[in-house]
């Protein structure tokens, strides 16, 4: 073979490897992004982009609080990615890192109602409806909605904002004064059922449906409930007179030697035809406006409402969400202490609930701590179930009485013995009905953590058995399980499934955040 011949060839291999490469996620720069998990639903338009553009996306999934914590702490990320910035950039050591950022598109948060409701209040087609109706109906009992914690995640955040705002009266961006705590009190009666993530929230809403009247979300998930067939009646979108707050999801770059591919990355989304197809597939907004709105948004005017300007006025409407507000939470922990957990993972239980006692001031860690007016009873369980203790907590700042309490049993735990789960998970149960016996008006959930498999007492069919034999409102009462060691995965999820809760994994991500995750949905 000729020399001339051999480098042709040569040539022509390296070419079909490089497109080979390129098929595979081989090719172009790519971009690392810490972003909001509700942009999973833009991953199918990623091969295309990558086609079109050469930037590789490779996600990081985070909450916004975890996200501003990670970004603080210098994360190394080209871009950031979330429904929203507003707050973010309210923090001066998160809006230091910001080189640019553009709006791709948007979505309002509003509120589904079921029609037949809508229709018996006389709210279809009226454009005059406000947040203080929709406050009134839920202070009333008529209305009971499904919302994300505002601590948590950025729709329940976007919503509290929103309402605050409207029910404030002013026209100016709130102010701390401006607050009006009774009626948001009376908004939040309403609210039956929470979570940590909107897509969750949106699954949650399908299983609880027949027990729920309606729920405030993006625009776009609303949308998407409606044309899924899995709704018994059809959703009324709501968009009060008042306002609205939008989320515009902007693309941030955050490594300025990026820039380049940021650029080509942003041309190529808020192009015409990308912008279609977003519309089309996830039925957000299009942000240029030479995009013309399809028919399934609604053909009005929305008015946007200011968003506060400081971080004090943020923190205020957090906490006092969390601890004057919301309908207050009980929670039952049920923790192994078996003896697999004896040694670091007994030391990462107890620094996970050390955490939440006031000792972790991250960011997420302040807002994830137990708060004012919540029910702890912790239930540790070996082969057997050991000291169950309840707690009250009167005061969420670190050294108070009532963190004090709960810190110092945590410190006492000792790991031994063998694996009780579903015994364990029984009791947690019967001392749930008998603590919704004496106080209804609170949200029950049961936590279970395990880093094995049951060898002790009833099995997992014995609890399904008991399970079952609840009564309704108990079995209202989910379980959110953490896979931590060498936990029975399938079990675990089965549980969950079982009570309508979620796994969380600790077996790939640090104990203490799976613990402050599960607080969005407390």
């Amino acid at each position: 073979m000729s020399i001339r011949r051999a480098l042709g060839m040569a040539l022509w291999l390296a070419i079909v490897l490089s497109s080979i490469a390129a098929c595979f996620g081989g090719g172009g720069e790519k971009l690392t992004v810490l972003a909001g998990s509700e942009l999973k639903d833009l991953e199918p338009f990623f091969e295309q982009i990558q086609r079109e553009t050469g930037v590789q996306l490779e996600m990081k999934y985070t909450g916004t609080l975890d996200g501003a914590d990670q970004l603080t702490s210098g994360v190394d990320v080209d871009l950031a990615w979330f429904s929203h910035a507003k707050y973010l950039t309210l923090l001066e050591t998160v809006n230091s890192r910001i080189r640019g950022q553009e709006k791709i598109m948007l979505s309002p948060v509003v509120l589904g109602v079921k029609e037949s409701k809508a229709r018996a209040w006389g709210w279809i087609d009226n454009p005059e409806i406000t947040w203080e109706d929709i406050a009134a109906k839920a202070a009333a009992g008529e209305l009971r909605f499904a919302m994300t914690n505002p601590a948590a995640s950025n729709s329940g955040f976007t919503a509290l904002v929103g309402v605050a705002s409207a029910l404030s009266g002013t026209s100016d961006a709130l102010q701390v004064e401006d607050i009006k705590t009774e009626a948001l009190q009376g908004f939040f009666k309403g609210q039956a059922l929470t979570a940590g993530s909107s897509g969750w929230l949106a699954d949650a809403y399908v299983r609880e449906q027949a027990n729920l009247d309606g729920i405030v979300n993006y625009e776009s998930v609303l949308l998407a409930l409606n044309k899924s067939h899995k709704l018994t009646e059809p959703l009324y979108l709501v968009y009060p007179r008042d306002g609205i707050i939008t989320a515009d999801y902007p693309l941030m770059l955050i490594n300025p030697d990026k820039r380049e591919a940021y650029q080509k990355l942003v041309d190529y989304l808020r192009s015409t035809d990308m912008q279609r197809l977003i519309m089309e597939r996830t039925l957000r907004r299009p942000i240029n406006p030479q995009v013309q709105l399809s028919s399934d948004f609604a053909n009005q005017i929305l008015v946007e409402l200011p968003f506060p300007n400081s971080v004090a006025v943020i923190d205020s409407l957090i906490y006092g969400y969390l601890d004057e507000q919301r309908i207050p939470s009980h929670t039952f922990y049920v923790l192994d202490v078996s003896g697999s957990m004896e040694g670091d993972r007994l030391d990462a239980l107890k620094t996970a609930l050390h955490g939440l006692t006031g000792l972790d001031n991250s960011l997420t860690g302040q807002f994830s701590r137990f708060r004012s007016r919540e029910r702890v009873t912790l239930i540790p369980f070996s082969d057997h179930v050991e000291d169950v203790r309840f707690f009250t907590v009167d005061d969420p700042a670190e050294g108070s009485a009532s963190m004090d309490a709960i810190r110092q049993y945590v410190s006492r735990l000792q790991a031994g013995g063998g694996t009780a789960i579903y015994t364990s998970l029984e009791l947690a149960y019967s001392e749930a009905q008998v603590a919704y016996g004496s106080n209804p008006d609170r949200y029950y959930s049961v936590v279970l953590m395990s880093d094995g498999e049951n060898n002790e007492g009833a099995s997992l069919g014995d609890f399904r058995r008991y399970y079952q034999g609840l009564p309704a409102e108990l079995q209202q009462i989910r379980t959110f399980t953490i896979l931590f060691g060498n936990a029975n995965a399938g079990e675990m999820r089965e549980i969950a499934e079982l009570t309508g809760g979620r796994v969380f994994d600790a077996q790939h991500e640090a104990l203490s955040a799976i613990f402050k995750d599960i607080r969005g949905y407390q």
